[in-house]
């Protein structure tokens, strides 16, 4: 199990977030919703700087975010030259948003996990699927509950890896 991050505001002059550490959300309400999100959101960079975002299928597991995509797909061309990327959870009324770099896996037991809980969650067997596999690290992470977001509102700063 993975440290958990620590939380702070985020900085978002003019929302009338407090500064105070009273109500932030706690890194578990996160987990619960990047564990049980269905479809999840990434944004990647292109090679002339602008976004690419798109709906994908994931896992976070033990601290990190696992996903696939196919090398030659946009994500996967856009990944191979800049690592970095964004995931966020399917519900924006409780938005977590992880920010961080994502590489394929050569982890042999972090794959055989991966089409474990995949399936388990998705009754789609990728033992057969012969594309990479994405560990995403997280750097960052915020966390909106839109019914006391400023009050609320959570940073979570991951230690390094």
């Amino acid at each position: 199990m993975s440290p958990s991050p620590k939380a702070s505001r985020p900085l978002m002059p003019g929302y009338g977030v407090p500064t105070s550490s009273q109500g932030l959300l706690p890194w578990k309400w996160a987990e619960q919703r990047l564990t049980k999100s269905h479809n999840y959101w990434i944004s990647t960079v292109r090679p002339d700087g602008s976004p690419h975002t798109m709906v994908i299928w994931g896992l976070w597991m033990e601290g990190r975010f696992c996903f696939s995509t196919g090398a030659k797909s946009r994500k996967g061309k856009n990944l191979a030259k800049n690592p970095r990327c964004t995931i966020g959870t399917e519900h924006a009324e409780q938005a977590v948003i992880v920010e961080g770099t994502a590489k394929p896996s050569q982890d042999a037991a972090l794959l055989r996990q991966f089409i474990k809980l995949y399936y388990k969650k998705y009754k789609w067997d990728m033992s057969e699927f012969d594309e990479p596999v994405y560990v995403m690290t997280p750097k960052v992470g915020f966390g909106l509950y839109e019914k006391n977001f400023q009050g609320s509102a959570t940073r979570w700063q991951f230690p390094a890896r």
